[in-house]
């Protein structure tokens, strides 16, 4: 399956960027080893993202993986922000106008500034679409789809204990006003999603990350994935953007959602277990064991 991911970069220059990405010699590319995502744009020219966190996490991880699985890699709609959101709104704007183009894709929807009245034009310009794309989201756009009153018209959510709280909080229009008692931990987590889906607040299937991931369909958890366990993983920024490229880059070689979800889980803690790393690690230095990590995979 041809496969769009689309965010926001944190570089206010970049502006609307349309192409596909690829990763500059896996990992042993700069000067520290660590990988960077190139994008190749409409005009053929080819620039560089870090791979520290966010959207270009998750890039790396779905080029990787594509590479791994010899899927093609992803088609990318980046732009930059700062946060003021006129790079989210770029983005809404052209997927809104040309939404039509990807037909039959999944689309993994990441960093944008939550705008429902974008986000609600799209769905509108989405009912014209037909094959229907695959659906994805996390971050940012999450809280858009949730925030919308739509969440359920979503294949896939993968968030994690915090944001799983404000999806179960049917009251809360903004994160910044999640009821405190739903925040205690992620031990609660098949409890907050039976909570959301019963309101509408949540896609079909979730991926819920924490000390222990969970794979929840409509509300019921249909796997748990508690080993290995690699607590240092929880301080270090961009594994949860790692495991939604995983599971979008294997959704794009054609394996079900749920198996999706499972198989990223357990690929992401064997890529922690490989590298070891301290809470000073970086997303990019896990990245460098994908390919093992898979191997261990394959056969669970």
């Amino acid at each position: 399956m041809r496969w769009l991911i689309c965010g926001t970069v944190p570089y206010p220059s970049m502006g609307l960027t349309i192409g596909q990405a690829g990763l500059y010699l896996g990992c042993a590319s700069s000067k520290d080893g660590a990988p960077q995502v190139y994008i190749l744009d409409q005009r053929g020219e080819r620039s560089g993202l870090p791979v520290n966190q966010g959207t270009p996490a998750l890039l790396g991880a779905f080029v990787i993986m594509a590479d791994i699985l010899h899927c093609d890699p992803p088609e990318i709609l980046l732009a930059g922000d700062d946060g003021n959101g006129d790079g989210s709104r770029l983005l809404y704007r052209y997927l809104r106008d040309n939404i039509v183009n990807y037909a039959g894709y999944g689309i993994t929807f990441h960093y944008f500034l939550p705008d429902v009245d974008e986000h609600n034009r799209l769905l509108i310009a989405l009912e014209d679409v037909n094959p229907r794309p695959l659906l994805c989201a996390d971050a940012g756009f999450m809280y858009a789809a949730k925030m919308s009153g739509y969440a359920s018209v979503y294949d896939l959510f993968t968030p994690d204990a915090g944001e799983l709280a404000f999806l179960a909080d049917e009251n809360a229009p903004h994160p910044f006003y999640t009821q405190g008692f739903l925040l205690a931990d992620d031990d609660n987590a098949p409890e907050l999603s039976a909570r959301a889906h019963s309101h509408g607040n949540a896609a079909k299937i979730m991926l819920v990350k924490g000390k222990t991931d969970y794979v929840i369909q409509e509300g019921q958890v249909i796997h748990s994935i508690d080993v290995p366990q690699v607590p240092a993983l929880e301080a270090v920024g961009g594994t949860g953007d790692s495991v939604a490229g995983i599971a979008s880059a294997l959704l794009a070689a054609g394996l079900p959602i749920s198996e999706s979800c499972r198989k990223a889980a357990l690929t992401n803690r064997f890529m922690g277990q490989l590298a070891n790393p301290t809470p000073a690690a970086s997303i990019a230095e896990l990245l460098c064991r994908l390919p093992k990590a898979w191997e261990k995979v394959q056969n669970i």
